[in-house]
């Protein structure tokens, strides 16, 4: 489904680690496919030679060098007046743009030049994820930037969020997270049944944790008056019918058993959800896919492989199209 939605409208990604060979044999398929439009950031010989080495074919890929590209001056100028309140200099911008490639394509975004970027098989999440905060930013309204990951069951996708970003976010920022969580399964073909996930379901039990979902519950729905939400409510009673029909007692509800988006009350819980389910299950866990950006800026892990490239820069693609869409 998303490699299709990626080629109704090829999308432009900029790849900042040429020098990784994972990324090369990613970015071939990803061409030979007509997923999207390529940009590769290198110095050009060295990523030829590598991709030759590996016999891959990026001729229909555009390979730049920022260090000598034509365009680094202009951006060294844009970034400066962006970031000159955090007192950005000239010299730091250099530094910046022609030692860390990440901050070059982060500011190909902010131009206008590209529509996501994916980093990470040789950066930390920080080193890939800090010039997207502070150059391209959240949406309005939505400043919070966290995570999904797309869990592939035998028979369904669930989205589990957050599990990667944020530790221990408040009520509000609970709510964001369901929020842009929705929109992200919208995005992606998913009908949004948002379940907001706590150690007790309703009423049955109290505490800290589920008077913040339970808050975080209420300010959603402010947010989102047409959102199908529900909570506190344990994994359970949100996806198995059964279990829903006996804790909420036959009433009915439009996301106890069948939710699709379910939203962890902390980072712990969530990460180690996910981690928990993947190995169980044996399912394919994609991500985490960053949002809440302006534009997508996606993180890899550095232990990637070439599959996991190609699905997160697909991801990236849909993403960069949902944004233009919300934008108009």
């Amino acid at each position: 489904y998303i490699s299709t939605e990626a080629k109704k409208d090829l999308q432009r990604i900029v790849m900042p680690e040429g020098d990784d060979w994972r990324i090369l044999v990613a970015c071939g398929e990803l061409v030979s496919r007509e997923i999207c439009h390529l940009t590769i950031l290198g110095d050009v010989d060295k990523v030829q030679t590598l991709a030759k080495k590996y016999n891959v074919d990026i001729k229909k890929c555009q390979v730049i060098n920022p260090r000598t590209a034509s365009d680094t001056e202009e951006m060294i100028s844009t970034m400066v007046e962006v970031r000159k309140h955090k007192g950005m200099t000239e010299m730091k911008a250099r530094n910046l743009l022609m030692e860390d490639f990440t901050w070059y394509g982060t500011m190909m975004i902010y131009q206008g030049k590209a529509d996501g970027m994916v980093s990470g098989a040789l950066h930390t999440t920080a080193d890939t994820m800090r010039p997207a905060l502070q150059i391209i930013k959240g949406r309005p309204g939505m400043e919070l930037v966290s995570s999904v990951f797309f869990m592939l069951m035998s028979d369904r996708v669930y989205v589990f969020a957050d599990c990667a970003i944020n530790v221990d976010p408040s009520a509000e920022e609970l709510a964001q997270i369901a929020v842009v969580s929705a929109r992200t399964a919208t995005a992606f073909g998913i009908d949004p049944r948002v379940a907001m996930l706590s150690y007790a379901t309703g009423d049955s039990n109290s505490g800290p944790m589920i008077d913040k979902v339970k808050k975080a519950l209420i300010l959603a729905k402010e947010k989102n008056t047409n959102l199908r939400i529900e909570g506190p409510i344990q994994f359970d009673a949100a996806v198995d019918a059964e279990v829903a029909s006996i804790k909420f007692k036959g009433q009915a509800n439009d996301v106890a058993g069948s939710a699709t988006v379910c939203i962890f009350p902390d980072l712990n819980t969530g990460n180690t959800t996910y981690k928990a389910t993947q190995q169980a299950a044996k399912c394919i866990a994609i991500g985490p896919i960053m949002q809440g950006l302006r534009k997508p800026v996606n993180d890899l892990s550095r232990g990637c492989t070439v599959t996991d490239i190609v699905n997160t820069v697909i991801v990236t693609c849909v993403q960069a199209i949902a944004s233009k869409r919300e934008a108009e």
